[in-house]
């Protein structure tokens, strides 16, 4: 007799953080309430279980919709939550925010999730294995977004070191042209993975529960609509109470982007790929990690740059010299790490150190002038 599957519309410890949305409504609409470091550290608090419902639905929703649409769901809702929260910081002006959250969600899922994945799963298993050519595939892509990352900051400093002719906007230019071959790259990178050469990557779905019954269609749409909604409206909270928060709890702007803003929109795929691996499904907590990291370098970020002149503030791909260092070296490790198709806890204990460094040299890291 067949084992009957659970709904996967049940609630999750996560979603007890629900109650979070209808306080941060009143602390900002409520006059007697109103407390702007509160309401940042409520609205970011609501937005974390929002973002797991996005993330649920979307990946319904693709499971249902075959592996060419459903991919082009995922590239396009995958990190909706981190989107959202950049187009708003945008609409405010706060080009280094958003420059700063895309820096952290990098860096935060390739050394703080997939590290809490590592050490977790290694501790309930003594070896764990994964699909290793998916891992070279991801580490070679990631590189791909370190150097088109990179480009842009080493032009800066080689064009105006050389040439008196350097403007702004030749380097806002090269981040456009930039932005559209990563745009290019991503898309490639789903037919590779999704059509071509899919039989590579048996085994790393990202999609569907093999113990969870699939939600209708409608069901799916609705969550996902409701979520986006909530999450874009609090984004506005969040943001908006950015500089009087950071000021309260006197954070540095840069790691109030880094680390602050960047773990709210991933701490729901935190949630889902620590649990996977404690499961040993390391194919599907090394492709979370990996692919967050992967959508946020090759299409949040384009998407970002060409909002930004929708906006009237043009945002380049520029970015500081520790922004660079701390992606480059997050990929490098990630990719010594993962090349073997194996890991263990320790392994996960090194990549929350290199986490844990890079999230104290933003914290003591002096405003610049």
């Amino acid at each position: 007799m067949a084992r009957a599957r659970k709904s996967s519309w049940s609630l999750t410890l996560l979603d007890l953080l629900l109650v979070a949305v209808p306080v941060a409504i009143a602390l900002r609409y409520v006059p007697a309430w109103r407390n702007e470091t509160l309401l940042f550290i409520v609205a970011a608090t609501a937005i974390v279980p929002l973002a797991g419902w996005m993330g649920r639905a979307t990946e319904q929703l693709a499971a249902r919709s075959g592996p060419g649409i459903g991919g082009l769901l995922n590239a396009t809702f995958g990190n909706a939550a981190e989107l959202i929260i950049g187009l708003v910081a945008l609409s405010k002006g706060l080009t280094g925010v958003v420059k700063a959250s895309i820096t952290g969600s990098i860096i935060g899922n390739l050394l703080l999730v997939l590290g809490a994945s590592l050490l977790a799963g290694g501790l309930r298993h003594p070896k764990q294995t994964f699909n290793q050519t998916a891992a070279r595939v991801s580490a070679t892509s990631l590189g791909l977004a370190g150097i088109a990352l990179l480009i842009p900051t080493v032009f800066h400093m080689a064009a105006a070191e050389r040439s008196t002719r350097w403007t702004a906007t030749i380097e806002a230019r090269l981040s456009v042209a930039i932005a559209l071959v990563l745009f290019l790259t991503y898309f490639l990178s789903l037919l590779f993975h999704l059509v071509t050469h899919r039989e590579l990557f048996e085994g790393s779905s990202l999609t569907g529960q093999d113990d969870e019954a699939p939600w209708p269609p409608w069901q799916s749409i609705t969550a996902l609509a409701i979520a986006t909604a909530l999450v874009a409206w609090l984004s506005e909270f969040l943001v908006g109470s950015i500089e009087a928060a950071r000021r309260t709890l006197g954070l540095p702007e840069i790691f109030v982007g880094v680390v602050v803003i960047a773990f709210v929109g991933n701490a729901a795929e935190h949630s889902t790929a620590v649990w996977s691996a404690w499961k040993n499904k390391m194919d599907l907590s090394l492709g979370i990690a990996t692919g967050s990291s992967l959508q946020m370098a090759l299409f949040v970020t384009p998407v970002l740059v060409l909002a930004s002149y929708g906006f009237g503030t043009p945002m380049n791909l520029e970015f500081s010299l520790p922004e660079i260092a701390s992606i480059i070296f997050s990929i490098w490790i990630v990719g010594k790490i993962s090349g073997d198709g194996e890991s263990n806890w320790f392994e996960g204990v090194q990549l929350l150190a290199v986490y844990v460094i890079i999230a104290l040299l933003f914290f003591f890291l002096p405003a610049s002038p």
